[in-house]
């Protein structure tokens, strides 16, 4: 902490505090820092797994993978995973995350029981859902680091036993597909069997798979799909797989849900010679960075004759009873595929009372939303303009009543951002922890990509 902090000192007045990662899950380029950055190298630790009370103290920097691994010798997890391995605790938080508890447990902040956080005025408070600092505790998700930098967060965890049993559920119906969600999200099982966990995937509207996952101490035969086989691929093949709870938590991040096909590495050939080691998200998400440097892929593409290609690369919240039209209307304008599909509801309280809201993204307590994530790259055709197929994205999801994450493009003006995001709210807060404004915008971060 005391390293953060003098290097918080070191950066000039009148310069803007950022941090200096080496890593990063965004998807969205950003100018260059003019100052040091903040030194977080010593944030990334477990300081704590209480088995008892079921909690853990992590540090804010601390990756998933190395949470996960401290948990699971006690029969414990995260109440929600994101998918990728690099993901922080203190970015999960800050920026959302997602996976396939989120229909029991909501988002990963709804597990936050307090955290410390480095505001920009370089002070460091503890932040509850009650108290001196509600405000920061409620404004912080979402909050992209325009409020401050978690240094250290208590979340509650959950049990998990050794495996996990899988039943891929086809549909060839999305209004099927949605009514099945709606169910399993009511009563917590299907076909007379509980869920603990449960995603999908869209092939076409004629194909899509919910996977309705149950936590179990006995498993027939386990797969495994870091080597030569596919997560996603396997799907349509079987209808019933099992897994090692460890590798079911992990089991997007080795081709990165599909987008390992992009660098080559599904092809049987290429797959044997990279190092299975060196198969993981962060990876990949390296070599986009590289290509967004150099444009190596693009500058191969013009000498082709190939139009020029939008990066497309959401997850967007849309509720439930709208969610079989969005992916349709996907379908026919955007034409991506395959892409995730995440249920998702707001945590119910353990006791009397509504679901909390979350000011910065305000999805509707008691509300039933589906997360849909899809990531590629679309042609620029026709007198199109870079940026035209996120924008009619991004009208899609408020007409269908939805939310869009921030990690990647964004292109709201700034009274739409304001209204989406919580700008009031933002504001007070901001004033109050970084009245100097040290710390970059929401909206110059997410839209003016600061």
């Amino acid at each position: 902490m005391d390293l953060l902090r003098r290097s918080y000192a070191a950066v000039p007045a009148g310069e803007t505090v950022r941090l200096a990662k080496r890593t990063s899950n965004l998807f969205r380029p950003r100018s260059a820092p003019s100052a040091p950055g903040l030194d977080v190298s010593g944030l990334g630790g477990v300081i704590d797994v209480d088995p008892v009370t079921r909690t853990a103290e992590v540090q804010g920097m601390c990756t998933y993978e190395r949470l996960v691994a401290a948990t699971l010798p006690h029969g414990l997890m995260p109440l929600v995973v994101p998918q990728l391995r690099t993901i922080t605790l203190g970015g999960a938080v800050t920026g959302l995350g997602i996976e396939s508890t989120s229909f029991r447990h909501g988002l990963p902040h709804e597990s936050v029981l307090e955290l410390d956080v480095l505001t920009g005025a370089g002070e460091i408070v503890t932040a509850r859902p009650d108290g001196e600092h509600a405000d920061l505790f409620a404004a912080f998700p979402n909050s992209l680091g325009s409020l401050g930098y978690a240094t250290r967060l208590r979340i509650e965890l959950a049990p998990v036993r050794t495996y996990v049993a899988l039943r891929n559920v086809r549909f060839t119906d999305l209004d099927a597909l949605t009514a099945a969600i709606g169910e399993v999200t009511a009563t917590g099982s299907w076909a007379g069997e509980p869920v603990d966990a449960m995603d999908g995937v869209m092939f076409s509207p004629g194909e899509a798979y919910l996977v309705l996952a149950t936590f179990t101490d006995d498993a027939p035969q386990v797969s495994d799909y870091t080597g030569q086989g596919i997560y996603y691929r396997s799907l349509p093949r079987r209808t019933r797989d099992w897994l090692t709870t460890h590798d079911y938590l992990w089991r997007w991040d080795t081709d990165w849900f599909w987008c390992s096909a992009a660098f080559g590495a599904q092809h049987p050939v290429v797959r044997r010679l990279w190092p299975a080691r060196l198969r993981r998200s962060d990876v990949y998400h390296r070599l986009v960075r590289l290509e967004h440097r150099h444009q190596v892929a693009a500058r191969i593409d013009r000498l082709r004759g190939q139009p020029a290609r939008e990066r497309v690369v959401q997850d967007v919240e849309i509720p439930l009873e709208g969610t079989a039209g969005f992916l349709r209307w996907f379908a026919r304008e955007v034409r991506m595929s395959p892409v995730w599909l995440c249920p998702l509801r707001l945590r119910e309280p353990a006791g009397p009372g509504s679901a909390r809201a979350w000011p910065l993204y305000p999805l509707r307590p008691g509300q039933n939303y589906v997360n849909i994530g899809f990531w590629g790259t679309v042609p620029i055709t026709g007198g199109a303009a870079d940026g035209d197929v996120n924008r009619l994205v991004e009208r899609a999801v408020s007409d269908a009543g939805g939310h869009k994450s921030l990690y990647s493009d964004a292109y709201y003006d700034r009274e739409a951002f304001d209204r989406l995001y919580g700008g009031d709210t933002w504001r007070a807060v901001k004033d109050r922890y970084d009245p100097d404004h040290r710390l970059t915008g929401l909206y110059e971060k997410a839209v003016a990509r600061k």
